[in-house]
Parts: structure tokens; sequence; C-alpha cells
């Protein structure tokens, strides 16, 4: 147990990160086709690696159609997610985008463990630290209703992808037959074509050859935050619930704080700090909850 949650947390950092290398990519990229090519680039070793180790055999017919919604699940998220930015504001988008473990309540039933209203109370303590740090975010942007609808969609379908894989990993048979690599190296390039078929409906702008910036900030997002780190987050389902687990991305605007502040000296403000210990509180209430419950 606490090697997943070790895993977790190195995940987090890899994900985390991945807003810093976005600012690289949206220099040269549209943000479609920029989410796009990060999962298609993070895919090509992962379905090798799949393929060499056996990965691809041995499944049954319900998981692998599961798991292909659960691969649009991802693409859904990471399209309507990066989408919502072009109509509301980056602190409402990920505001809302974070409310994962909401979800993941409602649809996943095994994933409650304890007491529901101590439950409750973390996640409220944890996302009411979210909003903190993005800075209690009012209704902004050339379409803030539109932004807020894609936003939503995009936390309810990770939460979705989330639930999937955190049953199969609940399993004993089928985490026996589905290993991670088996499993995000079939949802991966799923997610991947999804995500291609909106840049090209969409007609998003493709990254020039001599953009080097940006494909710089694509290769890092697919190489460290999808190949690392969402790979992590999937070896993390085979033993921790889907609300733990989305309860941890909550984790992601306090990294990608910490990153600026390193990288690009953006200075922490105190209510920043207090809200990065309000979800690491909240976080800590909900593992304390479904140990006892254990």
């Amino acid at each position: 147990m606490i090697r997943a949650y070790g895993v977790l947390v190195l995940a987090q950092l890899a994900i985390g990160a991945a807003a810093i290398f976005a600012r690289y990519a949206l220099l040269g990229s549209g943000p479609i086709w920029a989410s796009a090519l990060r999962l298609a680039i993070a895919s090509l070793p992962l379905a090798l690696f799949a393929w060499l180790r056996g990965g691809y055999r041995g499944g049954d017919r319900t998981t692998e159609l599961r798991l292909v919604l659960a691969g649009l699940l991802l693409g859904a998220h990471m399209a309507m997610w990066i989408a919502s930015l072009q109509y509301t504001t980056v602190a409402i988008s990920t505001l809302l985008v974070t409310t994962a473990p909401v979800w993941t309540e409602l649809i996943d039933r095994r994933a409650r463990k304890g007491s529901a209203m101590r439950r409750a109370l973390a996640i409220g303590v944890a996302l009411l630290g979210v909003a903190v740090v993005v800075g209690w975010p009012s209704a902004a942007g050339s379409d803030p209703v539109r932004g807020a609808v894609l936003a939503l969609i995009g936390s309810a379908t990770i939460a979705g992808y989330l639930t999937i894989v955190s049953h199969i990993g609940e399993n004993a048979a089928l985490r026996a037959r589905y290993s991670t690599i088996g499993i995000v190296g079939r949802t991966y390039p799923i997610a991947a074509v999804a995500v291609t078929v909106w840049a090209l409906v969409g007609h998003d702008r493709f990254p020039l050859a001599s953009a080097t910036n940006a494909w710089g900030g694509i290769l890092a997002m697919a190489l460290v935050s999808q190949l690392l780190g969402h790979t992590a987050l999937n070896a993390a389902l085979r033993t921790l619930t889907s609300t733990v687990v989305a309860m941890t991305t909550l984790l992601e605007p306090i990294v990608a704080a910490l990153f600026a502040a390193w990288l690009f000296s953006e200075r922490l403000s105190p209510l920043t700090t207090a809200g990065g210990i309000l979800v690491l509180v909240g976080i800590g209430l909900l593992v304390r909850e479904e140990g006892r419950a254990a």
C-alpha cells in the first residue's frame, strides 16, 4: 500500500509538470493537436512493449470492450478539457476539471469505503483548497457557460476512465490477465486516435517542423507526463480505489505552481500555500477513512 502511494506521488509530479510543458507546446501548436500528439507519441513505445511482453494476449471480449470505452473516455477528457480553455479562464477550467473525485463517488459504488459524511468532508476540503490555489475564479471568457460544461465533461470522463481501470485491478482474475502495460497499451492508442479525429474535424493548428519549442513541449508531455505520469496513475489503480487516485489529481495545480515558481520565478502567494495545505489535508482525511474502513 505504501508503495502504491509512492507511485501516486511520482505520478502527480510528472503530470503536474504538464502545465509547464504545455506553455512551450502551445507556442506553435493548437491545443487539440498538442494533446493528440502527446497521446500518439506516448502510445508508440507502450504498444511495442506491450506486444513484445504478450500484453495483448489472453483477453476476453467484455473487458476488451470496456477498455475501448476507457480509451474513448481518456481521449474525451483530454479534448474536452483543452477545448474548455478556448471559452473560459484557466482558473475556472482547472477548478471544474478537478472535480473528478465527486464523479467517482457518484458512479463507483465499490470506491465508497467508510463513512459517507467523512468522505464528503475530505473531498470538500480538498476542492476548497483547489479553489483557493486557482484564486476563487469568477465567470470569465468568451463563453464561460460552454467552457464550464466542457470542463465538467472532461472531469466526468476521466472519472469514468479511472473507474473502469480500477475495477479491472480489483478483480484478481482480470488483474492477472491484464497488466498495467497491457491496459495502457490499449487505452492510449484509442485515445490518440479519438483526439486526432477531434483535431482534424476542428481544423486545429498542427505544429510546423520548425517550431522547436512546441515540439519540445509536446515531447516532454508525451514522455514525462503521459508515458511516466499517467502510466504510474494506472499502476496505482491496481491497489487503490478510483476515488483515492482521483483525489490525488487535485495536486496537479499545486505541482504546476511549484514548478512555475522554480522555473519562472513566479511567487507563491500565501493563499496558494494555504490552498495547497487544504488539498493535502483533504487527501489525508480520505486516505485515513479508507484505511479505517479496511
